[in-house]
């Protein structure tokens, strides 16, 4: 099995080398030694968008070149980008740029092409991969979990994927109205600037705070602007061990120390990482990690 890093850099290359040929998310998984399926789901959270979107977006901004530089007809241009017949590519290109092939050739257009994705930027690890971050807004929405205090010198680190992990297998089971049974949410709340511990709650995601089962806790996250980090590992979700989880903290502190500096800065003290258990297929595990944030003044 690849690492996340090369498989990625190896979808993106052969799509780019093989253009020119009838190429699928099939075809480049066998290549890969992986299943379709999984490849497209990795594709799918580094990238938040479909390989096969992807695959035609990229074949279409080939294309324009033969298009525009040539007169190659329609249906030897469609044939030589894989798309089988002339109105499966006419449709495509309509979809994709608002206009027919034929009127970008007989009129002045500026069409928007999908460059290639690359990996610049991302943080790697012996068996992960920290991608760069995207800037989202999210919405409102309540926690149910069970609150712990973290003194600073065991280390949150350290004591969080414990408490994760009981809180799975055990206090999860008690919780009525969880919104999505396979998402996972570890909410951290630091303690301030003197204080010498943090909270973390290990918690899902519930439609209302009408119920909450004896000994945890209810909270609601006010909408707000975050930088989402998405980190994609070669282990199981119980495998984020102490070291791991410190290597993916420093690389999200030093994205907001070298990147985020002049732009953007954390806004309270609160951030969490959300997990859907129901991605793992056995090989990689994939997380998001969520910290508010606003510009300076």
């Amino acid at each position: 099995m690849q690492k996340p890093y090369n498989v990625l850099e190896n979808v993106l290359n052969d799509i780019e080398n093989r253009i020119n040929e009838d190429i699928n998310a099939d075809i480049l998984a066998e290549n890969l030694g992986l299943s379709s399926i999984h490849l497209q789901r990795l594709f799918k959270f580094a990238f938040k968008q479909p390989l096969g979107s992807y695959i035609r977006s990229r074949k279409l901004a080939a294309s324009l070149d033969i298009l525009l530089n040539t007169n190659s007809k329609l249906i030897n241009i469609a044939l030589d980008y894989g798309f089988g017949y002339e109105q499966t590519y006419i449709r495509a290109f309509k979809r994709e740029y608002g206009v027919t092939p034929g009127a970008v050739r007989k009129s002045i257009h500026i069409v928007k092409v999908t460059p290639p994705l690359n990996l610049l930027g991302a943080k790697l690890f012996d068996d992960g991969i920290m991608l760069k971050p995207e800037i989202v807004m999210l919405p409102q929405f309540h926690l149910i979990g069970r609150k712990h205090q973290m003194p600073l010198k065991e280390s949150t680190i350290y004591l969080a994927p414990k408490k994760a992990k009981h809180f799975w297998e055990n206090d999860r089971k008690k919780i009525p109205n969880i919104a999505n049974h396979n998402v996972y949410i570890g909410l951290t709340r630091t303690g301030g600037i003197d204080a010498d511990y943090n909270w973390y709650m290990p918690s899902v995601h519930v439609k209302s705070l009408k119920h909450i089962p004896e000994g945890l806790e209810g909270y609601t996250f006010k909408p707000a602007l975050c930088a989402m980090f998405r980190y994609i590992g070669q282990h199981h979700y119980y495998d984020i061990n102490r070291n791991r989880a410190k290597s993916m903290y420093s690389a999200i502190e030093k994205f907001f120390d070298c990147e985020y500096g002049h732009e953007f800065y954390k806004s309270i003290n609160i951030f969490f990482e959300k997990v859907d258990t129901s991605y793992y297929d056995g090989n990689i595990c994939q997380m998001e990690w969520f910290a508010p944030i606003k510009k300076p003044k």
